[in-house]
């Protein structure tokens, strides 16, 4: 464990953190601060980080962006008319899943009790780490201090009795800052929250509430729990009736399992070609088995979606006899899924792949079909695994992804292209 470092008050209230021993970190526009690290002369500057395109949409924009109205998830486009001096970088997921690590070590030096949400949040337990490391409230600010001195990025941080408690605890911490909801006054601080702050409240059950007169978390906090099950259903409404008294008895759970893992693109315009929606197919599963087998995840169940012209999306999912972590076999069962919704021409602006159901080690146990040769797609990508690993990425790709005139040769174990250099 690290020792306790001294770091100045900052913006957010302390309290007494007695007892407060959950801590939710979350990173400031952590894509858009990564990207700051590497290009300081857009310090202070709008920045928004978008997806590649004009047709993406935002992952990430700085605070002097987010001052014209710029916020995750708007259109590209859009962000650029509220803010057109706003210099717009395209995203570096391995940039920022490399910061996300050594962010995650940080929190590690701390307690072992670390659950990461996503690559920019994390709740921790360190109640084991209060008699050496000092009180929550003194943790939260060493990891602050240790976040922004090593890797030049800021954080919040909610301290809480709870993690639901918590993580709202660092919303009105940010930015940069970090505040303590003392346990005895976690309904003080609840109450006058909007109902759109309770957990697991989206638009679709937001609207319900409204509709029954429930405007704020007070209000539903003074309803009875019956008869928001009759309206709500009855897990639903013993779920929200307990956080809106800010009761969350789930544990921090330290390296929780990633639930899956995709990958999706938006064209450059709309696509209604069967034959460029097989290819994204293939280089999205391409991606996403090379992030299994990385971290040594195989997955049971594939899915797709495909988003249409008027931003109407569909999701298929299919579930295997055994789990995969093999591009190809991602890929086919993607196409098979796209192929059975029978689209005559259909624009689409979107597609992607997911796999979940995930295991731990890699799917080398696959059992083999009757026609299938004992060494196949499984070997080949592992062997260009082992060819990124030495000579950087994209040195070995899929043959149909290559520009035309330039395939590579025949995988003799599947009679399939195999592809070749891309240098």
């Amino acid at each position: 464990m690290t020792r306790p470092h001294h770091m100045p008050p900052t913006r957010g209230e302390r309290g007494d953190d007695t007892g407060c021993t959950v801590l939710h970190v979350d990173m400031d526009a952590f894509y858009a601060s990564v990207e700051l690290v590497d290009r300081p002369e857009l310090v202070g500057t709008p920045v928004i980080v978008g997806g590649g395109t004009n047709r993406g949409v935002v992952l990430s924009a700085t605070y002097e962006a987010r001052a014209f109205g710029v916020r995750s998830a708007m259109p590209v486009t859009r962000a650029r008319r509220m803010c057109p001096q706003a210099a717009v970088l395209p995203p570096r997921m391995e940039r920022y899943r490399e910061t996300s690590r050594a962010v995650m070590a940080i929190f590690a030096d701390f307690t072992p009790l670390v659950e990461p949400l996503a690559l920019d949040e994390a709740f921790l337990d360190v109640s084991g780490a209060v008699r050496l490391l000092g009180s929550p409230a003194s943790i939260g600010e060493q990891i602050r201090g240790r976040v922004r001195r090593e890797l030049g990025v800021t954080c919040s941080v909610g301290v809480a009795t709870t993690k639901f408690v918590a993580k709202l605890a660092t919303n009105a911490a940010k930015p940069d800052g970090l505040h303590v909801v003392p346990a005895d006054s976690v309904v003080e601080f609840l109450h006058p929250l909007p109902v759109g702050a309770l957990w697991g409240v989206g638009e679709r059950t937001e609207d319900q509430l409204r509709r029954l007169g429930l405007l704020s978390v007070a209000d539903v906090a003074h309803t009875p729990m019956r008869t928001l099950q009759r309206a709500m259903g009855d897990a639903a409404g013993r779920h929200l009736y307990e956080l809106s008294w800010g009761r969350d008895p789930r544990p921090v759970v330290a390296h929780a399992p990633e639930r899956s893992v995709g990958a999706e693109h938006t064209f450059e315009r709309d696509v209604d070609d069967p034959a460029v929606v097989h290819r994204e197919f293939l280089r999205l599963a391409d991606q996403v088995a090379t992030r299994l087998r990385r971290q040594q995840l195989a997955g049971r169940t594939i899915s797709i979606k495909v988003r249409f012209a008027d931003f109407t999306t569909l999701t298929r999912s299919r579930t295997l006899g055994s789990p995969t972590d093999v591009g190809r076999e991602i890929a086919a069962v993607a196409d098979d899924l796209f192929d059975a919704l029978g689209l005559q021409r259909a624009r689409l602006r979107l597609v992607g792949v997911r796999v979940e159901g995930l295991v731990a080690g890699a799917a080398r146990s696959h059992q083999l079909a009757l026609d299938e040769p004992a060494h196949g797609w499984p070997d080949a990508e592992r062997a260009v695994d082992a060819a990124v690993a030495r000579f950087g990425p994209g040195v070995v790709r899929p043959a149909s992804l290559l520009p035309e005139g330039r395939h590579g040769t025949e995988d003799p174990a599947s009679g399939g292209p195999l592809g070749g250099s891309s240098s």
